[in-house]
Order: C-alpha cells, then structure tokens, then sequence
C-alpha cells in the first residue's frame, strides 16, 4: 500500500523489442529458442561438472555456478516477455516491475564478482600450482561464492526501495523489455539525481573491484606465462584462460556502455540490442565457450552422452 500512495501509476507497459505485430510471433520464437537452449546447455554443463568427479576442483566448482547465474538472469526476464508477447498485454504491475529489478541487480552483481574470483581462480592456478588446492580450498570457495551473492543483497535493497519511491506521473510507457533502472529513471518524473549518483557511483566500486581483480590476476598470468620456455606450454596455458576473457569481454563491454554515461544520452534502439546481448545473448553462449574451448570439459560432454545413450538402448 506504501508503494501506491507514492506513485501515480498502478502498472507498467513494456514496449519491447518491436512495436510491429507482425514480428510479434517471430521473436517470440527466437527468445523462446534462445531461452531454451540456454537452460538445456547450462543445466548440462551443471550435470557433466556434478557426475564427473575429475571436474571436481575449483575451476569448475565456479564455472557450475557461473552456469546457475546464467539461468537465473535468463530466468529473471524472458518468461515475462514471452508471456507479455503471447498475451499482448505488455503490462507489468509496480511491484512485480520492482521485484524484477531487485532480483535483476543480485543476479547482476553476483556475475560481476564471479567473473572477478575465477579470474583470481586462474592465477593462482598458473603462479602458485604448488598452492593451489590449499588456497582455493572447498571452505575457501564457498565463502567466496557467498560473498558474490550476498553482497549484493543490501545494493538491490537500495535501488529496489528508492526506485519503488519514485513518481511516475506523466506516463507509464518503459522502453524496454524488463524493468531496468535507466528506463525507470529515465521515465520517472521525481528527482531521479540521487539515484543516478547512487547508480553510477557504487556499480563504479563493485565494478572496478572485480575489473581490478581480473586485471591484476591476468597481468601476473601474462608474466608467468612469458618465462615459460616452450611455445607450447605458453598456448596451453593461455588456453585454459581464452574462455574467461571472452565471457568476461563479452559481458563487461555491454555493461559499461549501458550505464556509464548519462540518462540523457541513451539510444534507445542501441541500448535494446545491447541489453539483450548481455541479459540473454551472454548466458546462452557462456556454455559453448566453455565447454568448445576446455578438452576437459569435452571429454566428460562425451562421456556423459554416451552414458545416456546406452541407458537409452535399456
């Protein structure tokens, strides 16, 4: 009831992708397909890491959960807009459009920080071998993991509880096709100015703790990995890390073009096909380069079908 008495507008519409009927059914199928295959390749890359016993090192604990992450972000938006294309509604209610948003920003940050731990992952993998399992040891990466989750509980709180204090008296149109917070803002006829400061100035901090981590960790892998004396030891090991600079390139790149710049100088047509890039685009490849680019993970991939396959003739 609180929410009500603050804002002028019970429901939001979300225009979407496209405003053309006639493609209406036509990225209905596509983001049904990509939201499919992006659970099936994540819920197997987490199956083939659980049964395979040789996948059970800390790498792979983290690739598992980056795989969670992936269908919780999917999960978080797609089925809402399918269900607003199917219906041709497009209304979200003002506490459901905020509870998307919290959940969005716990999810989000726990990306950031996951991205940032395997990368610390991989270096002591490379610089410390020796060390390696008594570093990242099981109570190590558990705590670890709960840290990318919970910290960003009390972020989502804050932009969740100011954002649902915002006016919205002139429309309830939100050009996108989930509740994010620039569209929000943007939309909202309060005075969004501490929000937007609040918005830019701690994503700065979780973001440059986690960059910061990733190219501390890379800078100090490059070096080990130039005195190494064969060629072939220096492609092997540059390998096991190619997977994490393409996610990690992929998702940071969309990200700090989205929201480190000013409300007033969004494209809104650029911003969609970018949001979608790392919302839904980002999660349904992760497993691919993942599992193309690791002959471990291959490996068990293999295994793991053809256990399948000959409890199939049964």
């Amino acid at each position: 009831m609180e929410i009500r008495n603050q804002t002028s507008v019970m429901y939001f519409i979300l225009l979407g992708l496209s405003d053309n009927p006639a493609q209406q059914m036509a990225v209905f199928s596509l983001f049904l397909i990509t939201y499919l295959v992006a659970l099936i390749s994540n819920s197997t890359i987490m199956a083939t890491i659980a049964v395979d016993h040789q996948l059970h090192t800390p790498m792979y604990f983290f690739i598992w959960n980056l795989s969670m992450v992936d269908i919780c972000m999917t999960t978080t938006i797609v089925p809402q807009l399918l269900f607003n294309i199917l219906s041709q509604s497009r209304t979200i209610s003002f506490s459901s459009c905020i509870t998307q948003l919290f959940f969005f920003i716990v999810i989000g940050n726990a990306n950031f920080l996951l991205l940032g731990a395997m990368a610390y992952d991989r270096y002591v993998a490379i610089c410390k071998p020796l060390h390696y399992f008594l570093v990242m040891n099981k109570k190590f990466c558990i705590e670890v993991l709960a840290g990318c989750w919970v910290v960003g509980v009390p972020r989502s709180l804050l932009h969740s509880l100011l954002a649902s204090r915002l006016s919205f008296c002139a429309s309830n149109l939100i050009q996108s096709f989930f509740c994010d917070l620039p569209p929000l803002l943007k939309l909202s006829c309060s005075d969004t100015r501490i929000n937007v400061l609040l918005l830019f100035t701690e994503s700065l901090m979780i973001i440059l703790f986690s960059v910061s981590s990733i190219v501390i960790s890379y800078t100090r892998i490059i070096l080990t990995v130039l005195r190494l004396r064969t060629r072939e030891s220096r492609n092997k090991t540059f390998s096991t890390c190619s997977s994490h600079l393409i996610v990690v390139t992929l998702y940071y790149g969309t990200i700090c073009f989205l929201y480190f710049r000013p409300t007033s100088s969004y494209s809104l047509e650029k911003d969609k096909s970018l949001t979608v890039v790392y919302t839904i685009i980002t999660p349904m490849l992760n497993p691919f380069i993942y599992s193309l680019r690791n002959q471990k993970m291959k490996d068990a991939l293999r295994k793991m079908c053809d256990q399948f396959i000959f409890l199939c003739k049964f």
